[in-house]
């Protein structure tokens, strides 16, 4: 059986290399069949918010390539409501991320999940190795 790994993201998309490193991580052990779950707390929350524009500065937007993450089977994203809240932000505001169920013909269905702390929490207990960015 595979190890369960969750990868935290804590900090906001840009100003330091945490967010994109995270990404890049999460790709490589997906490619490799890892068992990869995502949680995004703090102001990692805004690394999932839609619409980024990055050209004030100077550096290119990843935040296109969360979308992907559904064809490299990460679909168990988590959100945790508190942190949106303190922000004033909500599902709404986030990208629409999906996954495609090949037991139910393909049907599209939503990586994200939206949990509170102590529901995160119980996640967290629940893998074998966690990593924080």
């Amino acid at each position: 059986m595979s190890k369960k790994f969750m990868y935290i993201n804590r900090k906001a998309p840009y100003g330091t290399i945490y967010a994109l490193e995270s990404l890049e991580v999460v790709l490589i052990g997906a490619a490799f069949d890892q068992d990869v779950s995502l949680a995004f707390i703090g102001d990692g929350v805004y690394q999932l918010t839609k619409g980024q524009n990055t050209k004030g500065i100077g550096q290119k937007s990843f935040s296109p390539v969360y979308m992907a993450l559904g064809d490299y089977d990460v679909n168990k994203i988590y959100v945790e409501k508190e942190s949106l809240e303190e922000r004033g932000l909500t599902l709404d505001d986030l990208q629409h991320l999906v996954w495609e169920d090949e037991d139910e013909d393909y049907a599209e269905k939503d990586s994200i999940r939206l949990v509170s702390r102590s529901e995160l929490s119980d996640v967290l207990d629940d893998q074998d190795v966690v990593l924080s960015f």
